[in-house]
């Protein structure tokens, strides 16, 4: 299944939206309605890649919005961006999420020791190419890092493209190591400094920052995914996550919307965006 997105607003703004459609043109959710295994046979995983290698904007899948577009994180009012952490410039991977995921704050992990952070399992995707904002890749998994963000479980996954010319040789967090010297650890201090620029401590990490191998982070996803079922049937209490979906059946999830809904909720949200950016600017919509 191939994906497509379709960009409102302006980029690197309040407006800025990236909504998705699968190959039938069916408006879909890429928190909830883009499945997780690309194969599941073979572990091959679907990633929505939000943010490209050497990029700064903070862009992510909006949880609490109808549909989940991607869109700049917003801190204080302003759209937010990482610092560039010497030696690094922006992100040192592609950046992402695995779909179908999620990491339940009420929680607690037993290996450690804090609750997740109620987001998608979060990825660093380690081929040669530069992917694009909104894509959605094939990958297969390497392994795992467990960082500790202000008392929360934020896992980040180690991923390669399956069509990077790299794939066949990394299969497991031991080739990376052999084969990327210094890509592990460069990881680990980007993920332990990057907010220190904002006035943040450091971010801690669970396994002394060691990297726990394939098998063990495969299991951690699907934990991951059996959360997201609790969440998707509304069994697990959603908060201010927003659930809508166009495939999931009515009867997995009462969250389901038509593919019309999900046109409409789509014109409506982009509406009602554009009108509060333009009184948040104190700017008349004729004059623009």
């Amino acid at each position: 299944m191939s994906y497509t997105v379709e960009e409102r607003g302006d980029l690197h703004s309040l407006t800025y939206r990236l909504f998705y459609k699968n190959a039938d043109g069916k408006v879909v959710s890429p928190f909830h309605d883009i499945p997780m295994y690309a194969d599941e046979g073979q572990n091959i995983f679907h990633v929505v890649i939000e943010v490209p290698r050497w990029t700064n904007a903070k862009m992510e899948i909006s949880t609490t919005e109808p549909l989940n577009p991607v869109k700049q994180d917003v801190k204080k009012g302003k759209v937010r961006y990482v610092a560039n952490v010497f030696p690094h410039k922006g992100y040192i991977w592609n950046y992402g999420a695995i779909p179908q995921t999620w990491e339940d704050p009420t929680h607690k992990d037993p290996d450690t020791g804090h609750v997740g952070d109620n987001d998608p399992i979060d990825v660093c995707e380690i081929g040669s190419k530069v992917c694009s904002r909104g894509e959605v890749i094939k990958v297969k998994v390497l392994g795992i890092l467990a960082m500790i963000d202000e008392g929360e479980t934020d896992w980040k996954v180690i991923v390669i493209n399956v069509d990077d010319p790299e794939a066949k040789d990394l299969n497991n967090i031991s080739d990376v190591k052999r084969l990327k010297p210094g890509y592990l650890d460069a990881t680990v201090d980007w993920f332990r400094r990057y907010k220190v620029p904002d006035g943040k401590p450091e971010n801690q990490f669970g396994f002394n920052g060691e990297f726990k191998d394939k098998d063990f982070a495969i299991e951690t996803i699907k934990t991951t995914n059996k959360f997201w079922k609790a969440l998707i049937s509304q069994q697990a209490k959603p908060g201010e996550l927003n659930c809508m979906n166009t495939t999931i059946s009515p009867e997995d999830s009462p969250c389901h919307v038509s593919v019309d809904q999900a046109k409409a909720i789509i014109e409506k949200v982009c509406l009602l965006i554009f009108w509060f950016y333009c009184l948040k600017l104190s700017v008349c919509v004729v004059c623009l």
